[in-house]
C-alpha cells in the first residue's frame, strides 16, 4: 500500500543540494554528546567523538550507521552509569509531575470559566511542557548533554506502543467496525500518499518524509516511532515530527467537535471524523468526550483500527527503503538478514501483544477482562508520558531552525487534506451507522 504511493517519488536515491532539515545531509543539528564534547571529562570525550563519526558515515548515506539510544550508551558516549542514573531519575521526576498536573489541574479549575479547557487538555500536552522547561533549566546548569542518557525516548514510546496492542481487540474490529476499517485504509493511503508527495516537491528528507507522512495518516507519535525504525531515522527527526503531532493536536481538539457542530453532523459521523484526523490516542479521547459519548465511541474505534495498522506500514516503509531508496545502484539485491536487522521489531511485539489481549478478553467475563486492560492502559499512559518528556528534555531549537518553513508546510498541508478526506469518508461510510 505504502510502498507503491512511494515508488513513483523516489526514482532511485535521495535527492541532493536541499536546505538542511533536522539529521539531513549537511544539516548541523546538536545532539546528545555533541554539543557538550567541550566540557565533557576526558573519560566521556573519546565517546562524543565515536557518535560524531557514527552521525558522520549516517550523514554520507550508511544505513548501517544510525545512531540509536542503544548504540550510543554502549559506546560511552554518553557519560558513566551514574549520569544514566540521574537522567532516567530527571525524566520519572518530571513524568510524576506530568500525571500529578494531569490529575489536578481539572479539579482547580472546576468551579473557574477554565474548567471545561483544563478538563480536555491530556498528558502530552502537560509532558512535552515540563520537558522544554527541563531542557531550558537543564542546559543552563550545563547538565543536559550529561544526562541526556537517560532521556530514552526511543524505549519508553516502543514499550508504550506494545501495551497499546493489548487493548486492541482484534474481533471487535472485525466484527463491529468494517465502515472503520474502510476508512482507515483508504485514509491512510491518501494521506500518506500526499504527504509523501508533497514533502519530494518541497525536497524533504526522505527518512523525514516518512516519519511526517505516518505521523499524519496513523496516529501521531507511535507511527512515527514505527517509521523512525523502519527507515533507520535519526532521533532529532522523530522529536521534530513529535513535536508538530502535539502543535497541530491540541488546538483539533476543540476545533473538531466545533466544526462537527457547525456542519450539523451526526455523533457517528462526527466521532469517525475526529478519530480518523486527530493524530494521538489521547487527544481523539478528549476531542470525542467533548463531541457526546457515541461519538467518543466511535472515535475510538475508527482511532483503534489505525493504530493497528502500525504494523502494516512500518513492514511496507522496511522494504521500499531497504529494496529501493537505500540501495546503490548496481549492488546486490539487499538479503532477507539486511531486510530483518532493519525492521523495527517491536511491531511484532505490539501485533502479539494486540492477539494475546483479544484471546485473553474471549477467555474472560467482561468485567474482569476491562479491569486488567485498564491497568495495561494505566501503564501505557506512564510509559508514553515518560516519553513526551524526554522529547522535550531532547528537543533542539536549532533543528527547527536548520529545518525552516518546509516540514511544517507539508504537515499542515497533510492536516488539511486529511481533514477534508476524513470528512468524505465519515459521511460516506457513518451516515447511516448506529452504536
Amino acid at each position: 500500500m505504502v510502498g507503491a504511493l512511494m515508488s513513483a517519488q523516489v526514482p532511485g536515491g535521495r535527492d541532493t543540494g536541499r536546505e538542511a532539515v533536522p539529521g539531513e545531509e549537511g544539516s548541523t543539528v546538536v545532539t546528545g554528546a555533541e554539543s557538550g564534547a567541550g566540557t565533557e571529562p576526558d573519560g566521556q570525550r573519546t565517546g562524543a567523538v565515536d557518535v560524531r563519526k557514527a552521525q558522520a558515515r549516517a550523514d554520507s548515506g550508511d544505513a548501517d550507521a544510525s545512531v540509536s539510544e542503544n548504540a550510543a550508551l554502549h559506546g560511552g558516549s554518553r557519560g558513566t552509569i551514574s549520569w544514566i542514573v540521574a537522567g532516567v531519575a530527571v525524566v520519572l521526576v518530571l513524568g510524576a509531575l506530568t500525571r500529578y498536573l494531569e490529575i489536578h489541574v481539572p479539579r482547580w479549575a472546576q468551579d473557574t470559566p477554565l474548567r471545561r479547557v483544563a478538563k480536555s487538555i491530556e498528558y502530552p500536552v502537560y509532558a512535552i511542557a515540563i520537558g522544554l522547561i527541563g531542557n531550558v533549566i537543564l542546559t543552563k546548569l550545563d547538565l543536559r548533554e550529561r544526562l541526556s542518557a537517560g532521556f530514552r525516548t526511543e524505549f519508553f514510546i516502543k514499550t508504550g506502543v506494545v501495551l497499546l496492542g493489548a487493548s486492541i481487540n482484534l474481533k471487535i474490529l472485525v466484527t463491529a467496525a468494517g465502515p472503520s476499517i474502510v476508512q482507515a485504509l483508504l485514509l491512510i493511503t491518501i494521506v500518506f500518499g500526499f504527504t509523501w508527495w508533497f514533502g519530494g516537491v518541497l525536497g524533504l528528507d526522505d527518512k523525514l518524509r516518512a516519519l511526517l507522512s505516518s505521523a499524519v495518516s496513523i496516529c501521531g507519535v507511535s507511527a512515527a516511532i514505527a517509521a523512525a525504525g523502519a527507515v533507520q531515522a535519526r532521533r532529532e527527526q522523530i522529536a521534530y515530527a513529535a513535536s508538530l503531532v502535539i502543535i497541530f493536536a491540541l488546538p483539533s481538539i476543540f476545533l473538531l467537535p466545533w466544526l462537527a457542530e457547525v456542519f450539523d453532523l451526526s455523533d457517528e459521523v462526527a466521532g469517525a471524523w475526529i478519530g480518523g484526523n486527530i493524530d494521538t490516542t489521547a487527544a481523539v479521547a478528549a476531542a470525542g468526550a467533548i463531541a457526546g459519548e457515541e461519538a467518543l465511541q466511535i472515535a475510538t474505534i475508527v482511532k483503534t483500527t489505525q493504530n493497528a495498522l502500525i504494523g502494516v506500514v512500518a513492514i511496507a516503509l522496511t522494504a521500499y527503503f531497504t529494496l529501493r531508496v537505500e540501495r546503490v545502484a548496481g549492488g546486490a539485491r539487499p538479503s532477507p538478514r539486511e531486510f530483518w536487522d532493519r525492521f523495527p521489531k517491536f511491531v511484532l511485539a505490539f501485533i502479539a501483544a494486540s492477539v494475546i489481549g483479544t484471546l485473553y478478553l474471549q477467555s474472560v467475563d467482561k468485567k474482569t477482562g476491562a479491569a486488567h486492560i485498564a491497568i495495561v492502559n494505566d501503564l501505557r499512559t506512564w510509559f508514553l508520558i515518560l516519553a513526551f518528556v524526554s522529547i522535550g528534555l531532547e528537543f533542539s531549537l536549532k533543528g527547527l531552525r536548520d529545518a525552516g518553513w518546509r516540514p511544517i508546510a507539508v504537515f499542515g498541508s497533510a492536516a488539511v487534506v486529511n481533514l477534508a478526506v476524513g470528512l468524505g469518508l465519515s459521511v460516506l461510510l457513518f451516515h447511516n451507522f448506529t452504536v
